[in-house]
């Protein structure tokens, strides 16, 4: 930058010396009016070098002072990051009808990846209804069930290993909670879905050897008042369990959610409310000290 200065004002000294003789008077003023149009060309040109180069080592900087437009725009962009963080997540249900226990469930599932990126099966026990999801929470088909006859979230110890004329009415009961589930065969060669091993509870196909439990017909009831008459193990309609269940937990394990009827979900589960999640996020998020900020500028979280 400084070369091309000195240059310039040697052809501008140059230029002077000449015009001072007179037959050179005209062909002077000319040649300084050229002179002088170049010279100030090249003090633009060098000007907005130097100003490029300012920019470039201030953008290189770290400990720069913010300008105003860059000051205003950091509160939108934190803001902005923020809230895309705290979106929550959610199960899709497509048209299926759900209660709000089971949304309240599905979406805790995928928000907090409580399913460790594996399919899982919500059974809701009050509406006697199960739903199977892939690993994303994306339902791929729900239908009734049969649950057991006796309305409880826990399973009476060692009932597992009883035979089933010793189990009394009273403790027929669906144990609520979370359970790693597997494809399996019952004594019969007939593929299950085990769910809770120790207790003998397991999902499969409705049985229908005894015709006086009428378990078809209880199943395509309209009412949830009959769907009690198992157990313990989960029944579902045949093709239910053929086409939905068995090719979901057919190449790895999954989990099964049993819903409560006497506690809740969040005892139960430890589950939350995603909207609620997702507030309480953003109002915890952190805020730059304001001692790194310009004066006067503010934080805002929309």
């Amino acid at each position: 930058m400084t070369t091309n200065r000195k240059k310039i004002c040697l052809r501008f000294l140059g230029a002077l010396h000449f015009a001072k003789h007179p037959d050179n008077m005209l062909l002077s003023a000319e040649i300084m009016i050229k002179i002088v149009g170049i010279s100030l060309l090249a003090s633009c040109l060098v000007s907005n070098q130097a100003y490029a180069a300012d920019d470039a080592a201030q953008s290189n900087n770290p400990n720069r002072p913010l300008s105003g437009h860059e000051d205003a725009a950091l509160p939108s962009t934190i803001a902005t990051n923020t809230a895309l963080t705290a979106l929550p997540k959610r199960a899709h249900f497509a048209q299926e009808n759900a209660s709000e226990d089971a949304h309240h469930v599905a979406d805790w599932i995928v928000d907090s990846g409580d399913n460790r990126q594996l399919p899982f099966l919500v059974v809701d026990k009050k509406n006697a209804k199960a739903f199977v999801f892939d690993a994303t929470g994306r339902i791929k088909g729900a239908a009734s069930v049969l649950l057991g006859s006796a309305k409880g979230d826990y399973s009476v110890p060692g009932i597992g290993q009883r035979k089933l004329s010793t189990i009394h009415p009273d403790e027929r009961t669906t144990p609520a909670g979370r359970f790693v589930a597997n494809l399996d065969r019952n004594l019969h060669g007939k593929e299950i879905l085990w769910i809770d091993y120790d207790a003998a509870i397991s999902l499969h196909r409705v049985i229908t050897g005894n015709p006086k439990e009428r378990r078809a017909e209880r199943l395509a009831s309209p009412t949830t008042e009959d769907n009690r008459i198992s157990y313990g193990c989960i029944n579902v309609p045949v093709k239910f369990y053929e086409h939905v269940v068995s090719p979901t937990f057919k190449k790895a394990n999954g989990i099964v959610y049993v819903l409560p009827e006497i506690r809740s979900p969040r005892e139960t589960f430890g589950s939350y409310d995603v909207d609620e999640h997702a507030r309480q996020q953003i109002s915890r998020a952190p805020i730059p000290a304001q001692g790194n900020l310009p004066a006067g500028s503010t934080i805002k979280l929309r």
